[in-house]
């Protein structure tokens, strides 16, 4: 494992272990939203109880956030999932080791046929993701897969276990152009009760992945925290430090935030974030896009139509359409032609089960202009 020289972690680390939610007034919110740029002090009051209040008047500045800074677009992606082997014991995800899930991994011909059914349906961004496996899904897998997707799509991203420069640089020549990591919680103690064995359980080294990722030539990275594995407003704080001061390092780079909500698995759909409702989610979003006017925000499809539909009014610019977290089951999601051979298991319950038209229609009829790619090779 890369060990690289930051001082990231520590300013992140240092601002959240000193933040208490309870100190923050009405007169602080309302102090931060009429100023023109927000500093993290305004930050921290905007994802304090006491903004709550004030959800309506931080969904409007949000608004004119967004406007002035990605106009009416909202870009789409799919995620590919290429293979669930895992050997991390994460205790809330749905490919963890000791999970009994039908696992898959796909061939080169088969991933390249997953391809072509997203292709043929419109999509050209691709997420692909693997299980944090670097016996069952090594970088140069990785790679190969990355090749096959230059073919099909003009944007292609990664969201797989963490690597070293080199190997990040190695898949961007491969054709990837951004990496998603989730931190999950930046709570090193709730981090260290939560994975229980595996690689990922070396905290610091997931944290600087992001920042490898750019030292090896990668034009975005990605961030998030999963919320509800702890306490929401300081992992929601921390993603956003994250990004703030690692932009101030990397200016030329693509900066994206997703915030992710706890969904059931397979074995276990008990599984929901604690404390995490809609209402503090939108609390979270709007507070993002006010802190970091230009940075990326996507929400997933663990959310529900209804809250999708709404929230890239105001704050966020990134939506996945036509979802599958299945390994080989794209054709069948897509055209209800069976598979011949037998798919793998999905990671996680989704919520917004809308193809790519149904989203494109929904995010058309609220005046806004849905964007599959705006990247020219050169």
């Amino acid at each position: 494992m890369d060990q690289i020289s930051t001082d990231i972690r520590d300013k992140v680390m240092s601002q959240v272990e000193s933040y208490n939610e309870k100190v923050y007034t009405a007169a602080d919110v309302q102090a931060a939203l009429a100023h023109d740029v927000c500093s993290i002090e305004d930050f921290k009051a905007l994802l304090s109880p006491a903004a709550q209040p004030f959800l309506e008047q931080m969904a409007e500045k949000a608004a004119v956030e967004r406007r002035n800074h990605f106009g009416n677009s909202v870009y789409l992606f799919t995620p590919l999932y290429i293979a669930n082997y895992c050997e991390n014991y994460c205790v809330y995800c749905g490919f963890n080791c000791y999970n009994h899930i039908h696992r898959k991994k796909l061939n080169m011909q088969e991933i390249e046929h997953e391809m072509k059914v997203i292709a043929d349906s419109g999509i050209e961004e691709i997420l692909m993701l693997t299980g944090e496996s670097r016996h069952m899904s090594d970088v140069k897998y990785i790679g190969e897969a990355c090749k096959l997707a230059s073919k099909y799509f003009r944007n292609v991203g990664l969201e797989i276990y963490p690597v070293n420069v080199d190997e990040y640089k190695y898949l961007h020549e491969c054709g990837a152009d951004y990496i998603t990591v989730f931190q999950e919680t930046y709570n090193p103690d709730k981090y260290e009760t939560l994975h229980l064995m595996g690689h990922k359980r070396v905290w610091p080294y997931r944290f600087e992945a992001q920042e490898r990722a750019l030292m090896g030539g990668m034009r975005g990275v990605g961030f998030s925290a999963l919320l509800g594995l702890d306490d929401f407003r300081k992992d929601a704080l921390a993603t956003a430090l994250h990004v703030y001061y690692l932009q101030r390092k990397y200016p030329h780079a693509e900066m994206s935030l997703s915030c992710p909500r706890l969904r059931p698995i397979i074995n276990n759909d008990k599984i929901n974030p604690k404390d995490v409702h809609e209402t503090q989610l939108c609390q979270i979003l709007c507070a993002y896009r006010i802190f970091l006017p230009y940075a990326g925000i996507t929400v997933s499809s663990r959310e529900v139509a209804r809250f999708r539909d709404h929230i890239i009014r105001f704050a966020a610019t990134k939506i996945s359409a036509g979802v599958s977290t299945g390994i080989g089951d794209h054709e069948e999601k897509y055209t209800g032609k069976e598979n011949e051979a037998e798919s793998g298991d999905e990671q996680f319950e989704i919520a917004d089960n809308r193809s790519l038209q149904e989203i494109y229609d929904a995010i058309k009829d609220q005046g806004l202009q849905p964007v599959l790619n705006e990247y020219i090779y050169v």
